[in-house]
This record gives C-alpha cells, structure tokens and sequence, in this order.
C-alpha cells in the first residue's frame, strides 16, 4: 500500500516514515501543504496523512481541495495536542480519521491500517479467500493452517490483491498502489513478483489463484470459502 504523508516536521517524518515502511508501506512525503497537494493530485495513494499546521497551505485547506477534486482515498490528520477545533475542522473537510499529537507510531499504522481496510470494505484485519488468509495487522499469509513466507514486496502485491479480490489490476495500477514514486514504472518487476507468488501460494496451479488477462493485466479469483 502506498502512502503520502504530508509534515513540515522533519524529525517526526522522518520517525513517521521509518515506521510505516517497516510495516510494509510504501511512503512517498512533501514538506508542505502545496507539495502535498500536488503530489495528492498526480500519484495514486491508498491514504494520505496530513498535518493540520503546514506551511503555504494549511493541512484543513488541502483537505479541502482534495475532496473538491474528487480524490475519495482515506485522510487523517495530524492535530496539535489542544486543538480541537482542527479535528472538528479536519473532519468537516472531509478528514476520516485524526490522531493528536504526541502519539505512539504504532497507533497510526494501526488506524491507517483500518482505514484502508474500510476503504476496501473490509472490517477485520483477516481477510480470507478461499483456504487462503491475510492478517493485515501481523503481516501473515496462510493457506489453512501452513503460513507462508513471502518477502516484503511478495506481500504487499498479495495484500493488494486480497484487498481487492475479483478486480481486474493493471501492472500500472499495481505499481502505482505499491511503490513510491520514484520506482521505475516500465520495470518487468510486477511479473517476477506475480511468478514468485503463483510460485509460493499455488504452485500447482490447483487454484488458479491469480489469472492474467491479456491486455488488460491480473485478477485474484475469488475462492468458495471453506
């Protein structure tokens, strides 16, 4: 999952980006509300994190402009620990969730967890297809009862997948939603990971689990739960 986290504080992006990409996101950041927006507007992200106080463009404004322009992916805001008045704002702009500062990094990659969740109508952090199983809070894949080792791309790829299963997914779209924005996008990477995890989750091809549609690119079946 891709993310764009918007602080002016350079420390607490810095920690805040540290520890969203050891929970397996990718993290694109702008130092600015005018950055931000410009990056909100051109990428694709899964969420956005977004201080209330930026500089050039306030954090509420930008909120604002995004839900304006019809960018629908969850927001929430970072407010100053008495500010009130910011979560109220940040909300009315269109916010989906917000978190006061100071705040445990753990926190925030757990409500930005269930945020995406939400998003893709997903309440719990199991999500299931099939014998097939994802723990988007402990990061585990299993087929019934056998977990499955998969590297940190392996899962973000099958997380995408899982999140939005029966979707038909471009390789653009897939690596728009899954690496930051200086990936090479006209890399052959998204076909060795799609090999690796036919590979490791259904290698005898039983399942059929992830199909390719010519022209158009990959789709994750959905199974009869058992």
């Amino acid at each position: 999952m891709r993310l764009l986290l918007v602080e002016d504080d350079k420390s607490l992006q810095e920690n805040l980006k540290t520890h969203l990409q050891q929970a397996n996101f990718s993290v694109d950041t702008a130092d600015d509300g005018e950055i931000g927006l410009f990056q909100a507007t051109e990428y694709q992200y899964d969420a956005a994190i977004i201080d209330v106080g930026l500089p050039k463009l306030d954090g509420i404004s930008l909120i604002t402009q995004l839900r304006a322009s019809d960018i629908d992916y969850p927001v929430l805001i970072l407010t100053a620990r008495d500010s009130w008045q910011d979560k109220v704002e940040g909300l009315d702009a269109g916010a989906d969730d917000y978190l006061t500062k100071p705040f445990h990094p753990e926190e925030l990659v757990a409500r930005i967890n269930a945020l995406i969740r939400r998003s893709a109508g997903k309440a719990s952090p199991l999500v299931n297809n099939g014998p097939f199983s994802i723990n988007t809070s402990t990061l585990e894949v299993k087929c019934g009862d056998a977990l499955i080792s998969l590297s940190g791309s392996e899962y973000k790829l099958f997380e995408y997948f899982m999140l939005h299963i029966g979707e038909v997914l471009s390789k653009t779209v897939l690596t728009e939603h899954i690496y930051d924005q200086d990936f090479d996008l006209d890399s052959n990477v998204i076909e060795v990971f799609i090999r690796r995890l036919r590979k490791k989750l259904d290698a005898d091809g039983e399942f059929g689990l992830i199909e390719t549609l010519r022209g158009q690119g990959y789709r994750l079946r959905r199974l009869e739960q058992e």
